[in-house]
């Protein structure tokens, strides 16, 4: 059943429910759901773990159906959270329909929710504005692209940009829908350690967690 079905800032959105449970489609592409969840749950904590600081000041880029978000908010760790989401559609959601698996907390006061493109938001952001933890999750990962623009995110530019804004001994988390040995190569040349992380899912092969600390 569509619940929503909307223009949004990279093309048609959608919002559908399928047997209890909820799928965001971008332009006719199946995006994510909520029938798991695991692995991005696994991205917040592996990266929070890769980090000796506390009250960690976290950037999520990519609300998707709230699982990262509710994890960061359940850590005792975490103590400021800011979510980059480009979809407006998608944070309404987040006040109905997908409430329950953000845990309610695009709303608490401890969370920062930004309407606007991860990267551009990042270049216009003030100088002194630094996070210990990134985790993104903006697509399908660096070899499966929702949007060719995303593709900026896992080349040079896009790394060099993430580390100019990572606070000492920080680390950033990439969620990918499948691995990817050029990313993994890439990561490799620019951040002092990387981790892969993989999470088996019911069906097909293992969504993967990149974690990349600066030192």
């Amino acid at each position: 059943m569509v619940l929503s079905r909307v223009h949004g800032r990279q093309g048609e959105l959608v919002l559908r429910r399928v047997d209890g449970h909820f799928e965001i489609i971008s332009n006719g592409v199946f995006l994510m759901d909520t029938r798991n969840g695991e692995s991005e749950r696994v991205l917040v904590g592996a990266a929070v773990d890769a980090v000796k600081a506390d009250g960690v000041r976290l950037l999520i880029g990519g609300l998707g159906v709230g699982f990262s978000l509710a994890e960061a908010v359940s850590n005792p760790r975490v103590g400021e959270v800011t979510v980059v989401e480009c979809e407006p559609s998608v944070i309404a959601w987040h006040g109905s329909h997908l409430s329950d698996f953000s845990a309610g907390a695009v709303g608490d006061r401890e969370v920062t929710v930004v309407c606007a493109d991860l990267l551009a938001w990042l270049r216009q952001a003030p100088d002194d504005l630094f996070f210990d933890v990134m985790c993104l999750d903006i697509d399908n990962g660096p070899d499966w692209t929702v949007t060719p623009a995303n593709a900026a995110l896992y080349g040079e530019s896009g790394l060099e940009l993430l580390v100019s804004r990572l606070a000492p001994g920080g680390a950033v988390a990439f969620w990918s829908a499948a691995a990817s040995e050029v990313f993994a190569e890439r990561l490799a040349s620019r951040f002092a350690s990387v981790r892969t992380v993989e999470v088996s899912v019911p069906r097909g092969p293992a969504d993967v967690v990149y974690v990349a600390c600066a030192s």
